[in-house]
């Protein structure tokens, strides 16, 4: 005969239970009090008010919630925030110096490379740690390893040139991610 036994925690003690993180983003700090199992985007977009990361799939298909963290590409909506102590967190709305916009802010705007908007905060985050991994050397390149990223204008080609015209612009000293 079998019987099953209830491992489960009540479900009031898990929504009350918080921690306080400290986190880096956009050269800032700020301490949270939030549940361990909020993910970055929620935190971003829900208590921060850093809505430029977009919520579009929640499951890290589109990359609408592409954010840099330490450099490297991450789908915000895949991640803790409490796994992000420590490093750095750099969102759309951290990319700009003032009025002067990021090359590669810049370079979308100069190849036209969005339409309706909405996915080109997490492709131009995608963009630069692209170019910061050095592998942006062709057109094929840059569209396969910016294939996380979906744009449903079909921005793709523009997309692709602007990423290329920053490439260029690093290579030849003129600009810096």
């Amino acid at each position: 005969m079998m019987t099953s036994t209830n491992f489960s925690l009540p479900t009031d003690r898990l929504q009350r239970e918080t921690i306080s993180v400290t986190l880096q983003i956009n050269d800032r700090l700020y301490t949270v009090e939030i549940e361990p199992r909020v993910t970055l985007l929620d935190l971003l977009r829900e208590r921060l008010e850093l809505t430029g990361s977009k919520k579009g799939c929640d499951r890290g298909q589109c990359g609408a919630c592409t954010v840099l963290i330490d450099g490297r590409r991450v789908n915000s909506c895949l991640t803790l925030a409490v796994m992000q102590v420590g490093k750095t967190i750099t969102t759309i709305e951290g990319l700009a110096q003032g009025d002067e916009l990021h090359p590669m802010q810049a370079a979308f705007i100069q190849n036209d490379a969005f339409q309706c908007g909405y996915c080109t905060s997490g492709q131009i985050c995608s963009a630069i740690g692209l170019l910061s991994e050095g592998k942006a050397d062709s057109d094929a390149d840059i569209r396969e390893l910016m294939s996380g990223n979906l744009c449903r204008c079909g921005a793709y080609p523009n997309i692709v040139a602007a990423i290329q015209s920053v490439a260029a612009s690093v290579r030849a000293g003129d600009a810096t991610i």
